[in-house]
């Protein structure tokens, strides 16, 4: 198998085998970060991906895990190295999702819920950038313009026969129904959505309002899949200032059980093209003078 170039993968895939071999060892993280003279929290993050580890602190965690075999040890420091390394969403500045870019970037599926607005990877220039200028207003007009650029380099997933990223998004009715940009903008919105669900790896389901309460009232999420990963994935939770990931497997459990339910509630993919057909007529004629 070929070597992954994302930092982020990269980090997550040492992390868990750091992980791996404390939970072999039976020690509590509480413990590892006392003999490290470390926080709990960095032993966290370092297993989780959330930040870079140096090849030090991999031979020493090594040591303490009594890992023996020299192969193995220089494997993972090889691998402490190259998570440094750079994506290429990091030459645009320090981005406020970066973590979640380098998951997409390397995610086999991903299963997305919107309550407001269509999902990044399936939005239009027009609407993008309307999004980002609309709900980020202290943003000055270059921070916009990089964040417009970063989030339409995020879709060559989507485009590229090369990266099979699996895409499933249910979207609930008032994403569709709230007028962003303009009704022009809206229609060309929808048009490009349709025209994307009907490529054989996207799917995209209409949750409309007669469904009444359902699980998704709680807010926005995505689940995340890795072709290569024992893991379960991860589900991303985007805040305005802030991301929350959960990873074990009884909280990615839930969220996917909560998905499944949202799946059957929803209008299946051919009601929910026409659906958005129908919707295309009603922002042509609000476009109307």
């Amino acid at each position: 198998m070929a070597a992954n170039n994302n930092p982020t993968v990269r980090r997550r895939r040492l992390g868990a085998e750091l992980r791996r071999f404390r939970q072999a060892s039976g020690l509590k993280s509480t413990e590892v970060a006392e003999r490290l003279m470390v926080s709990q929290p960095k032993i966290s993050h370092l297993e989780n991906g959330r930040r870079a580890i140096n090849p030090r602190d991999v031979r020493d965690l090594c040591g303490i895990y009594g890992v023996a075999d020299q192969q193995v040890i220089d494997s993972l420091m090889e691998m402490a190295r190259e998570s440094g390394e750079q994506g290429w969403w990091n030459v645009y500045g320090d981005l406020p999702h970066g973590v979640y870019i380098g998951l997409e970037t390397d995610a086999a599926s991903i299963h997305t819920y919107e309550p407001l607005v269509v999902p990044g990877l399936l939005q239009a220039p027009a609407y993008a950038q309307a999004v980002i200028e609309e709900t980020i207003p202290l943003l000055t007009v270059e921070q916009a313009a990089v964040r417009l650029k970063v989030r339409l380099r995020r879709q060559h997933r989507i485009y590229d026969p090369a990266c099979s990223l699996r895409l499933w998004v249910v979207l609930d009715e008032s994403a569709l129904r709230r007028v962003v940009g303009s009704p022009d903008v809206m229609r060309e919105q929808l048009e490009h959505l349709n025209a994307l669900s009907g490529e054989p790896h996207i799917t995209v389901q209409v949750l409309p309002y007669a469904v009444g309460a359902h699980p998704g009232l709680s807010g926005q999420f995505s689940i995340l899949r890795f072709a290569d990963s024992r893991e379960a994935g991860v589900v991303y939770l985007e805040q305005f200032t802030s991301d929350l990931y959960l990873e074990k497997p009884f909280d990615v459990q839930r969220y996917s059980m909560m998905y499944d339910h949202l799946q059957a509630q929803a209008l299946d993919p051919d009601r929910s093209r026409r659906f958005i057909t129908d919707l295309i007529k009603s922002h042509i004629d609000a476009g109307r003078p």
